[in-house]
């Protein structure tokens, strides 16, 4: 289940532990449990009531609930300790409810109703997501992605401002200078100073004017001038190879959190155009949302 417990419902429950066991931040034990006493409990499920607040119940199900929800480090406290912090916290929260309800604002009301849809929503989508990776699902993820052959390429490249000095840039390397050295004396970027070099680089590193002229070019080769956002590119195409795939397990998580990414939002697109959806306000100024007056009408 998804933790929805917030960090200020953290500190709640330590000052609640505070509470039910004032030595609890001295002592590493919580006092022992008598057997005896737990195997003469009576049976409970989750409608059994715990304690009553000015007539409101608190259940044995509210207690598993905020127990389930509870931040990871307290997941491993004694049962002792958690039933009692617990309890203690549950009655401070509907005390101080309680108190406040007498006074609760249209904008409290609708924040409640905000976070009911929330968790809500957010359940409907863990389930989609959790069906949604599999391991046949993840092998087609796989497949598809690396099924076809990867090239890699390792390029070096001159950059000037314009297409005329690329122009005689290439004149010049078609005349036998050394492209190294030119780019050393006339490219613009930070890899001038190796000679232009790249490195490897694979599709979709680049950009595209870049990576279309270096698709489209033989090794050994050097291109005509290319433009991009940059300037003017000579392009040095040194060495094409195969690009050895990665295994399964290499890219699992990442392959796992694009599927649950497509999952999540086919699911989204799915259930909103199969509902009644009516946008009455849809044309009301936007400014409106910053009007916080309108929540007192």
């Amino acid at each position: 289940m998804a933790k929805h417990v917030t960090f200020k419902a953290g500190l709640a429950f330590v000052a609640a532990l505070g509470m039910a066991f004032p030595s609890f931040a001295q002592e590493a034990q919580a006092p022992a449990v008598d057997a005896t006493t737990q195997d003469a409990a009576p049976k409970a499920d989750a409608n059994t009531i715990v304690a009553t607040v000015n007539g409101t119940e608190i259940t044995l199900g509210h207690m598993i609930v905020l127990r389930n929800n509870l931040p990871e480090q307290y997941q491993s406290l004694p049962d002792d300790v958690l039933f009692s912090g617990i309890l203690e916290q549950l009655i401070q929260q509907t005390v101080l409810a309680q108190s406040i309800e007498p006074r609760i604002t249209q904008a409290d009301l609708l924040a409640i109703e905000n976070d009911r849809r929330g968790y809500l929503s957010s359940i409907a989508l863990a389930e989609v997501a959790g069906s949604a990776i599999t391991d046949e699902a993840l092998q087609k993820a796989y497949e598809a992605r690396f099924s076809a052959e990867l090239k890699e390429y390792n390029a070096a490249h001159i950059l000037v401002a314009t297409e005329d000095e690329a122009k005689t840039l290439k004149d010049e390397i078609n005349g036998g200078a050394d492209f190294a050295e030119l780019a050393k004396v006339h490219s613009s970027d930070g890899a001038s100073a190796n000679g232009g070099d790249l490195g490897w680089f694979s599709e979709g590193m680049m950009v595209k004017p870049f990576q279309d002229a270096v698709f489209a070019m033989e090794a050994g080769s050097v291109s005509d001038p290319v433009q991009t956002q940059f300037g003017w590119h000579l392009i040095s195409l040194k060495e094409v190879r195969v690009a050895q795939s990665p295994a399964l397990d290499e890219v699992r998580d990442e392959l796992a959190a694009e599927i649950e990414s497509a999952a999540v939002q086919d699911y989204i697109e799915k259930v909103v155009a199969s509902a009644t959806v009516d946008r009455p306000g849809a044309t009301l100024d936007p400014t409106l949302l910053s009007d916080t007056t309108a929540l007192n009408p």
